[in-house]
């Protein structure tokens, strides 16, 4: 991998996602999960890629591989599991050997803008990791290039609003170094790279009814006041930034374009 990539993983293991970090969200989504909605979501955008068993699957930013495990084992689906975060992965393999699915799901750390299997997967997942990636024509593109023909494209990201936005959300935007877009660039980004059947879904009202039950757990963790407060607090204000239009949440999905001459 090259040295972007190793520097982004050394960026976000030493800030975002410090072991202690990565437990704390988990006490937050669930069990295995660090992405919104938890086990919920995760089974109900599984189910809408309408996989045969037998089928694989990359998981683009697996976490704590909670997604992965539910693909293995409620619809039986082969899975490859790729993240940058080596804390992140440390503690997902401990938690594949306990579900005991090593036949079926293979974990490692991985750029996603730098895949070698090319026409294997027959689908493509993701959660909430694309807003990591600065360069998306490159990422779609690598992306289609490991899918086969006809194969599908499910993902969830931050997305945003049109600007101006407001300066908090600016300034979020900022020191999280992410790159973000609205729902309708989002979509024509992916048809560039040679998807089809392109679908964006704003989730927002969905994220806001998540983020509403997430603060509860918040008030129900068992840590120090101070560090509950700050959790609380960046819950609250992100859930300001989703209420105000500036912090928006998508739903995407897409097919990879058949091969030239194959039968419709």
């Amino acid at each position: 991998m090259g040295g972007e990539a190793q520097d982004k993983q050394e960026l976000l293991d030493s800030t975002q996602y410090l072991q202690e970090s990565i437990l704390r969200y988990e006490a937050i989504y669930g069990e295995d999960f660090v992405s919104p909605g938890g086990a919920t979501m995760a089974r109900e955008l599984i189910a809408r890629l309408r996989l045969e068993p037998g089928a694989r699957v990359l998981d683009v930013g697996c976490g704590l591989g909670g997604s992965a495990f539910l693909m293995a084992r409620e619809f039986g689906l082969r899975v490859d599991g790729i993240d940058l975060s080596r804390n992140m992965l440390a503690l997902a393999a401990g938690k594949l050997a306990a579900h005991g699915l090593e036949a079926q799901v293979a974990l490692r750390w991985g750029d996603c803008l730098d895949l070698e299997r090319r026409d294997y997967y027959d689908a493509v997942y993701s959660r909430d990791v694309f807003l990591h990636i600065a360069d998306k024509p490159r990422l779609f593109a690598t992306l289609a290039a490991a899918l086969r023909p006809r194969g599908k494209l499910l993902f969830t990201d931050y997305c945003c609003g049109p600007q101006p936005w407001s300066d908090d959300f600016s300034a979020y935007v900022e020191q999280r170094e992410y790159s973000l877009h609205t729902l309708d660039e989002y979509g024509g980004l992916i048809a560039a790279a040679g998807f089809e059947a392109v679908e964006g879904i704003d989730l927002s009202a969905r994220f806001i009814d998540i983020l509403e039950r997430e603060i509860e757990r918040i008030d129900g963790l068992e840590i120090d006041a101070g560090s509950r407060d700050e959790l609380r607090d960046a819950w609250q204000r992100k859930l300001a930034r989703v209420r105000s239009g500036d912090h928006r949440w998508g739903l995407f999905s897409a097919r990879h374009k058949a091969s030239i001459g194959e039968n419709e």
